[in-house]
């Protein structure tokens, strides 16, 4: 056995050591004993603690909760599957450093491992790493506590690895590391990640398939599928359980095809809207603007996240004063979507590299990697461009299954630092190439650093700074309100001053930094800095500008004291008052907290909302239907819930009122109601009386024929 050769090792050292130090670093406040307030982690927790009193007290898992939507599967919420080898693998990979530094750490390792497996240097793969590591994304869902999507994109780098180290022949370590890493991206259990990130696998598989093609090496493939075959037998093996589940649970869900044809105002659905899974219309509600994809490289192109321009009182130097503090209040995002924590900035030396490399790099992946940039940008406008929406969401398989196109960006934040990256390594392995072709540096310059000046300079020519709905509304009270036309337009005029200030700020923030990167390889080119003051320089300069931008979406300021989870559900009186009613079966209604938004009740009680992306096809349908407060409450469908208690706002704080119609578990009708299909079906239950009358689809006639039942009270 040959000795450790530590002179070797000790790149691959300092390089651990700088990630976990880095990611101490920018999450310092857990070493405190801190933890962050993730929002959707404390939802997580509301929706889950029936599931989790049972498994304290029993030992057991529960798969079935009564503690949301009127019952539900468990499996998507909280269920533990002790036998996973994947699951202790990804704690004891979770438990080298504290929770939420874990996350920057697996980001930053996985990247590292991947452009290692592609050959690059390890001082440049330490650089990639922080590049890929730090686009702003990936802290905005940390700060969200979207843990599943952030675990399961930093085990993306690392499985293809695995991949691409097969590919090269070593076959054995490669499928190793493949069913290790796909193994934990599975277990992570964010289906919708991994599914983008088969799209970064089928590309990749494609550009080696057409490397061994061309190279005249495809008997060698048989070996290399046949290893990566086990690999993903091994994966899915050790998953098996959560997977079936997941498929299982899936068919009912509303990720499924809807029985009816009819929307919650009567009349026939479009076609154009339906889909064998999510409708196109909430698929597509969250949107990346086509504008808005400028934030790439300028990450307030459309304002960055929904915040009040207040937050940056540089922005009301220029705005009349007599308006300071209505502007101040004004949201300084302008973007299409509905709202958003933060934009998806990948870094503007990164593009600019990125840039740079579809010039400079000979090798053909770049071709691959550039298809997938693009088509995950396409996919993210989603209704900005419904044409190449509905192709996907009508004929790809499982693409319309998810929510949030804008999510699709996140092949494009992994595919732009790993071609830039690829292209830096061709550059600093061939030292006077960047002489002999400044051309190409000058290019890539222009379009990132000079387009960023241009829109710093002309930012009015190339920019609106309202969004369509606002410009909407602002128009539509002009005209019913004539009078106030003058002010209104006074108050466009300093909006928009503040936000072009923020646009502004950031368009020449960007061009600093591009020009700074340029500048560096431009003097490595005419070698007055050499290779490692340059990678050196380079990775300074991409930390700074990146760890800047993250923190404006999770700062020292994210992190609080430890407390008890229940006090983040404080108790009211209405939750004392219902639990005193020791009948453990009957459920509530809160209407006034966003119901169908909402853990908190969940926490105390048998909610009829609840706080899941997962619900039941059926149940979301009862509830566009029938319970849909902006509408109307079908007491009826209350009363056949067994609503006991529903949960009102009075002037005094949340008091519980007592329904006298909640039917209990079970009750026996007199008649029955038979009726055409689904639309009737659920039609039917506008008018009827639930304690006397059973509503049957036609289909289920069969069931009860030439039965006769006489009614007992």
């Amino acid at each position: 056995m040959k000795p450790i050769n530590f002179k070797k090792s000790l790149p691959y050292i300092i390089a651990v050591v700088v990630f976990a130090a880095i990611s101490l670093v920018y999450m310092s406040p857990v070493l405190d004993g801190k933890e962050l307030v993730q929002s959707d982690f404390v939802h997580y927790t509301g929706v889950a603690k029936e599931i989790t009193d049972y498994r304290e007290q029993t030992g057991e898992e529960a798969l079935w909760t009564n503690a949301l939507f009127g019952g539900m599967p468990a499996f998507q919420i909280s269920v533990v599957y002790s036998m996973n080898i994947a699951n202790k693998l990804a704690a004891l990979i979770r438990n080298i450093i504290p929770y939420t530094a874990d996350f920057v750490f697996i980001y930053l390792l996985g990247f590292f491992i991947l452009l290692l497996a592609l050959k690059t240097d390890p001082w440049l793969s330490i650089v990639g790493a922080i590049a890929f590591t730090f686009s702003s994304y990936h802290f905005i869902i940390i700060a969200a506590g979207h843990t599943s999507k952030a675990y399961a994109i930093g085990y993306m780098a690392p499985t293809l690895a695995g991949i691409i180290l097969t590919f090269r022949g070593k076959h054995i370590i490669g499928g190793a590391l493949t069913a290790l890493f796909l193994s934990l991206e599975i277990a992570s259990n964010h289906l919708q990640i991994t599914y983008y990130f088969l799209f970064i696998v089928f590309f990749w598989i494609l550009y080696e398939i057409f490397v061994k093609v061309t190279q005249h090496e495809s008997k060698s493939l048989v070996k290399i599928f046949a290893s990566l075959t086990v690999a993903v037998i091994i994966a899915v093996a050790v998953n098996f359980a959560s997977i079936w589940a997941t498929y299982e649970y899936s068919k009912y869900t509303t990720r499924s095809k809807s029985e009816l044809t009819i929307d919650n105002d009567t009349t026939i659905t479009g076609k154009s809207d339906k889909t064998t899974g999510l409708d196109k219309s909430y698929t597509t509600g969250w949107s990346y603007g086509i504008g808005e994809t400028f934030s790439l490289m300028i990450p307030n192109a459309k304002g960055g996240g929904n915040a009040p321009i207040g937050k940056n009182p540089k922005a009301l130097n220029d705005v009349d004063t007599r308006l300071k503090n209505v502007i101040a209040s004004q949201d300084q995002y302008w973007g299409d979507q509905p709202g958003t924590s933060g934009p998806v900035y990948v870094g503007a030396i990164v593009l600019f590299l990125f840039i740079l490399s579809l010039f400079t790099e000979k090798n053909k992946v770049k071709w691959f990697l550039l298809v997938l940039i693009i088509l995950s940008v396409l996919l993210s406008w989603g209704s900005n461009f419904m044409a190449f929406s509905d192709f996907f969401l009508d004929y790809f398989p499982g693409y319309n299954k998810f929510r949030a196109v804008s999510m699709t960006l996140v092949i494009a934040e992994f595919c732009i630092p790993l071609l830039a990256f690829i292209g830096l390594k061709s550059i600093f392995e061939n030292p006077d190439f960047l002489k002999k072709n400044m051309k190409k540096i000058y290019i890539a310059f222009a379009l990132t650093g000079g387009i960023s000046l241009i829109l710093y300079l002309m930012p009015k020519m190339f920019f609106s700074f309202f969004s369509e709905r606002e410009l909407e509304s602002l128009l539509q009270y002009k005209m019913t309100n004539p009078d106030n036309a003058q002010m209104i337009d006074l108050l466009m005029t300093n909006l928009e001053i503040a936000r072009i200030y923020i646009f502004k700020s950031d368009a020449i923030r960007s061009f600093i930094f591009i020009a700074l990167a340029c500048g560096f390889l431009v003097l490595f080119a005419y070698k007055k800095i050499n290779r490692n003051v340059t990678i050196a320089l380079l990775g300074v300069l991409i930390l700074v500008d990146m760890w800047a931008i993250d923190k404006r979406y999770l700062d020292n300021n994210s992190f609080k004291a430890k407390k008890p989870v229940s006090s983040y559900f404080p108790k009211s009186s209405a939750d004392m008052e219902i639990l005193k009613d020791k009948d453990p079966n009957f459920r509530v209604f809160s209407p006034d907290q966003n119901p169908f938004n909402d853990a908190y009740t969940s926490f105390y009680h048998k909610s009829i909302g609840g706080y899941h992306g997962a619900k039941l096809k059926r149940y979301q349908e009862i509830i566009n239907f029938h319970l849909d407060g902006q509408k109307t409450i079908n007491m009826n469908v209350l009363n056949m819930l067994n609503t006991k208690y529903v949960i009102r706002r009075a002037e005094n704080g949340l008091i519980a009122m007592q329904n006298p119609g909640a039917l209990g578990n079970a009750w026996f009708v007199k008649k029955d109601s038979i009726v055409e299909n689904a639309d009737a079906e659920i039609m039917a239950l506008k008018d009827f009386n639930p304690s006397e009358t059973a509503v049957i689809d036609k289909r289920f006639e069969k069931f009860i024929a030439g039965l006769t039942f006489n009614y007992d009270s």
